[in-house]
C-alpha cells in the first residue's frame, strides 16, 4: 500500500518541531533536509518513509499529543531556541519527553498565559485569525487615559498599516501616575496591545495575559505549568 504524503511544513508540525507557520520559516531558511537534500520549497510533500532532518537532527511524527498551559514570567523568549542566548519558555517545562513548542507568542517583557503543544493541527487552528479566540490582558499604562482615549482603544486605532478590530476595554484602577486596564482582543498581531496603548499616548509599563479562550491562569504562579484537561482541549477545538 502506498504511504500517503503530506506537505513538509505540516509533517514538521506533526513531529512537534514547530507550528506550521514557523516550520515554513525553517524550510525557507534552508534548515530542513529531506533524504539528505536541503529543501526550500513549501510545496514539497513527504511521508514517514522519508528521512527528514531539521538542523541536522532527524525528526519523526509524535504519537503522544501534549497540551500545556504555562504561566510565562517576564524575561523569557517565546521560542524553541534563541540565537542571543536568552532564556526560552522551554526551559520552564522540564520532564516532558515530547518536543513541544509555543502556540503564538508573548513578548520578552510580557507575562501570563501561554500554550505549548506538539500537535501541529491544534496549534494551526488556534493561531488562524478567522477563529477569533478572545485573549484577555491586564495592561498597566503610564498616565490616566481620557474617556476619548479609551474609546479609541474600543473602536480601533491605526497601527503600522492596519486598524485594530474593536476591543473590550475596562478601567480597573488608577494609582499614582498609572492606570490598570483590562483589554480583550481577538487579534494577535506582533506587540499589538503595546502599540495600541502607545498610539493613544499611554505606553505600557507592564503587561500580562490572564485568559485565552476558555482558559484562565487560575492559581499558577510565574514559571509554573500544568497539562490541559481533555475537556479544555475539546472546548478550545469546539470554538473552531
Amino acid at each position: 500500500m502506498k504511504t500517503e504524503k503530506i506537505r513538509l511544513q505540516k509533517y514538521l508540525a506533526q513531529c512537534g518541531v514547530a507550528s506550521r507557520r514557523k516550520a515554513e520559516e525553517y524550510i525557507r531558511d534552508g534548515k530542513v533536509r529531506v533524504n539528505g537534500l536541503i529543501v526550500t520549497e513549501l510545496g514539497v510533500k513527504v511521508s514517514p518513509d522519508d528521512r527528514v532532518e531539521v538542523d541536522g537532527k532527524p525528526v519523526k511524527p509524535e504519537n503522544n499529543k501534549v497540551y500545556i498551559l504555562l504561566h510565562k514570567p517576564r524575561g523569557y523568549v517565546t521560542t524553541v531556541s534563541d540565537p542571543e542566548g536568552r532564556k526560552t519558555v522551554l526551559e520552564l517545562v522540564q520532564g516532558i519527553n515530547e518536543r513541544v513548542y509555543p502556540v503564538g507568542r508573548l513578548d520578552y517583557d510580557t507575562s501570563g498565559l501561554l500554550l505549548l503543544t506538539n500537535d501541529g493541527d491544534f496549534a494551526n487552528l488556534l493561531m488562524h485569525p478567522r477563529h477569533e479566540i478572545l485573549k484577555v490582558y491586564i495592561a498597566t499604562v503610564k498616565g490616566k487615559p481620557t474617556d476619548e482615549a479609551i474609546e479609541r482603544l474600543k473602536t480601533g486605532v491605526r497601527i503600522d498599516d492596519y486598524v485594530t478590530a474593536p476591543a473590550f476595554v475596562k478601567v480597573l484602577n488608577y494609582y499614582e501616575n498609572k492606570t490598570k486596564l483590562e483589554i480583550t482582543i481577538h487579534e494577535g498581531r506582533n506587540r499589538q496591545i503595546r502599540k495600541m496603548c502607545e498610539k493613544i499616548g499611554h505606553p505600557v509599563i507592564r503587561l500580562k495575559r490572564i485568559a485565552y479562550g476558555n482558559l484562565e491562569l487560575g492559581g499558577l504562579k510565574p514559571g509554573e505549568w500544568r497539562f490541559l484537561t481533555d475537556k479544555e482541549v475539546k472546548q478550545l477545538m469546539g470554538k473552531m
